[in-house]
């Protein structure tokens, strides 16, 4: 009798944390679900994992999809094979900061784009994915937060806002799943190089890089080992809550 692998369903997985944590759980024997809206870099990822021979056992799902959406968030679920849905770890990963000034100043283009992928998609994925896991009495949902979601940092008012509601939101799901013996965990990084700063400010990459120079960051395998440190906790053991820092940032705003 073949033994039924777990599977995992990754947001934002087409770079950065998602995508290492893609090839750490798939190390980890499990059959992965990569979804962000650029294919072509899932198809890179599939490549990745199939040439890798610790990942090339792993199958892999790759799917265009836009958290934001929630109905094509709906209509991603719906389309899934049925041997796809019995999703044991979801990693709510996908999210972005745009811009950086005071709240006074800022663009609400920005803001719309950061509310509504950081806390609604992560929302309406957890929405779609969870009552399979109460009905089949066991998974485990990890969030990715940030250290802004547990310190404000001058000129990061409504990306602090949208890591703060994941902080919180995390914490009611943790309250509410854990009678159905569902895992809720938050990890809340702080300075980790990947795209997440040319994003922040709309492709400068000299600009980017001057947020990483002097010092030793995080970069997204820190973050994809800790996934995989958490998934791999005995049944009754749960991690509510992890922050992981580069040593030399002893706050959010602080670099030493």
């Amino acid at each position: 009798m073949v033994m039924s692998r777990k599977i995992a369903l990754i947001t934002g997985a087409s770079s950065g944390i998602g995508y290492a944590t893609a090839k750490e759980l798939a190390t980890l024997g499990y059959d992965v679900i990569a979804v962000a809206r650029r294919k072509d870099r899932l198809i890179e990822l599939q490549e990745d994992l199939n040439q890798n021979p610790e990942t090339s056992d792993s199958r892999v799902y790759l799917a265009e999809l836009d958290v934001r959406n929630k109905m094509e968030v709906q209509a991603f679920y719906d389309a899934l094979p049925e041997d796809w849905k019995a999703i044991d770890v979801l990693v709510n990963n996908a999210g972005l900061a745009k811009g950086l000034s005071k709240f006074y100043e800022g663009d609400t283009d920005h803001w719309d784009q950061m509310i509504d992928t950081n806390i609604k998609g992560l929302l309406y994925v957890s929405r779609t994915v969870t009552p399979g896991m109460i009905s089949r009495g066991k998974g485990h949902i990890i969030n990715i937060g940030s250290i802004a979601g547990k310190e404000v940092y001058d000129n990061g008012n409504v990306y602090c806002g949208t890591k703060f509601a994941v902080n919180a939101i995390t914490k009611s799901m943790r309250l509410e799943l854990a009678v159905h013996d569902v895992k809720v965990t938050g990890i809340h990084p702080g300075a980790v190089e990947t795209e997440f700063s040319i994003v922040r400010f709309d492709g400068d990459e000299d600009r980017a890089k001057t947020v990483y120079q002097g010092y030793e960051n995080l970069v997204a395998e820190d973050i994809a080992e800790a996934i995989g440190f958490v998934v791999t906790r005995k049944p009754h053991v749960n991690v509510n809550d992890m922050v992981v820092m580069p040593m030399a940032q002893a706050v959010a705003g602080v670099i030493i």
